[in-house]
This record gives C-alpha cells, structure tokens and sequence, in this order.
C-alpha cells in the first residue's frame, strides 16, 4: 500500500508541476512585467507550498515501501522525488528571492528575465516529478 500511495502523491506532484509549465507560466508571460509579477508571488506561494508537501509525502512512502518490499527501486523513486527540496532551495531560490524583492512598479526587462529562467529551472521540477512516478510505476509493475 505504502508504493502506490508514493506512486499517487508523485503523480499528483508531476501533474501540478507540469500544469505550471505548460499552463501557467506561459499564461503569465502572456501579461505585461508589472501584472505577471503580481501573479507570480501568489502562485508561487501556494503553489510551493502543495507541492512541498506533495515530495515529502511520497518521499516518506516510497521509503516506506523500500523498508517494506526490499525492493530499492522505491527508494530510487523516494530519493528522487526528495530532489525537489534541494534542487528548489539551491537552484530555484536565488531566483525566486529576487523576483520576491521586486516591486511591480519596478518590474521591467529584467523581471522578464528572471520570470523565464525561473519557468525553465522549473522545468528540471516537473522531470523530477516525471522520473519518480515512472520508476514508482516500474516498481509497482515489478512487485505484481
């Protein structure tokens, strides 16, 4: 039960993060740098915080499932998953503190900037989210 409860929470982590790719973001950057600016800070906020939650839940469970099948393809999928926190804390933070210390009056040129980079960083995100649920799916299909 522990494997696909992890498959679940890293499918819904997946779905999350690649509706922010290729839903959200590009509709952000469909608005000028002030109105897109604006939106990000909420969005992200919220959604950091589902899917913060999301990685830590399947990771704990992939590990569970590890320690309860013996099979290390869960707790691949576990540690992959947990990616998420230091890839967004080392990678994607320097990104989000700046966009974070701008004023939408002050967005311009380089808020457009930054706005991209921290949609393509997201990007590795979402592959994390994509590898993990595949090899909880593997893992799955093996322990059948």
């Amino acid at each position: 039960m522990f494997g696909l409860l992890a498959l679940l929470t890293a499918s819904i982590f997946f779905g999350a993060a690649i509706y922010i790719n290729v839903a959200e973001q590009p509709a952000r950057l469909g608005l000028d740098d002030r109105a897109a600016l604006a939106q990000w800070g909420p969005a992200y906020r919220r959604g950091f915080e589902m899917q913060a939650s999301l990685a830590l839940i399947s990771g704990l469970l992939g590990a569970a499932a590890w320690w309860q099948t013996g099979n290390p393809l869960w707790g691949v999928g576990a540690a992959i998953i947990i990616l998420n926190w230091p890839y967004t804390m080392l990678v994607i933070m320097p990104v989000n503190r700046r966009l974070e210390a701008t004023r939408p009056e002050e967005a311009g040129d380089e808020t457009r900037d930054l706005l991209l980079r921290w949609g393509k960083l997201h990007a590795g995100r979402s592959a994390l989210g994509a590898i993990a649920a595949a090899i909880f799916l593997l893992a799955a299909f093996r322990g059948l």
